[in-house]
């Protein structure tokens, strides 16, 4: 049986952030405070590529901090891959803790189909 599911990310798995920068070929996140801009926050610090500012995320509240200035400190799209291979490396960890497995799939428009077969068996 399939099923499409829409996923809103929220960062909260260290070990899935690690994962999705290695994918990218990102250097690992560090935990530390960081400017944006004219503010300061703290959590893992991740530095996209050609970005002006890291992008923050603080796992204990799952939530995200950035600033590009609307794409004039770094392009949007670096940042929503960073999004997308996080979401394929969360969903991935947590079908392999419950046995199952999953296979991905890249589609010409850029999206990622992830298919999860019950068991193990995929």
């Amino acid at each position: 049986m399939s099923h499409i599911v829409t996923i809103q990310t929220e960062i909260r798995e260290v070990q899935a952030l690690r994962a999705a920068c290695r994918r990218l070929h990102l250097a690992e996140p560090v935990y530390e405070t960081a400017r944006l801009f004219q503010k300061q926050r703290t959590g893992y610090c991740v530095r996209l590529p050609d970005w002006l500012y890291p992008v923050v995320c603080d796992t204990d509240r799952g939530q995200v901090h950035y600033d590009n200035f609307a794409g004039r400190w770094g392009e949007q799209k670096e940042f929503d891959r960073l999004i997308q291979s996080y979401a394929v490396e969360k969903t991935t960890l947590e079908t392999r803790r419950q046995g199952h497995s999953v296979t991905e799939q890249h589609l010409e428009d850029g999206s990622i189909k992830l298919q999860v077969a019950v068991g193990g068996n995929a």
